[in-house]
């Protein structure tokens, strides 16, 4: 019997003078990606996106600009077969707000540009989803 799991996550960009930055974490796995995590009941992805970005880099002054997309996978946790779906917003920091890492939770959060940012990110379709997030913002 497959379980399903739900999540959300948001990539977070602002501009740093005249040039796009992308936000991205280090997660528990060591690998670089954008704060997400699982939909609580009741919740919207929306509200768990930006509920995930407070608590993991401590960034409340955030715009959503558009849903970005929809990651889904299979993966085995103590004999059990998930299927994961991860929803991805794109969001605008509107203030120079600093981050707050939860170190309890991730290794690292830092800015990049969004060719760094690309090279980066490392999980199955973040690249894809991460590119057009990218030319949403600077639309």
């Amino acid at each position: 019997m497959t379980h399903l799991e739900f999540s959300a996550g948001g990539i977070v960009m602002k501009w740093e003078e005249k040039s796009p930055e992308v936000l991205l974490i280090k997660d528990s796995y060591g690998r670089w990606t954008w704060p997400k995590g699982k939909i609580d009941k009741g919740e919207s992805s929306k509200d768990a996106a930006i509920r995930e970005i407070a608590e993991e880099v401590g960034l409340r002054d955030i715009e959503l600009i558009d849903k970005t997309g929809e990651i889904q996978y299979f993966y085995r946790l103590k004999g059990k077969l998930i299927f994961k779906t991860v929803y991805i917003y794109l969001f605008k920091l509107k203030s120079n707000e600093n981050l707050k890492i939860l170190y309890e939770e991730i290794q690292d959060g830092k800015w990049f540009t969004p060719r760094e940012a690309i090279r980066k990110v490392e999980y199955k379709g973040a690249k894809a989803i991460l590119k057009k997030a990218i030319e949403k913002f600077l639309e």
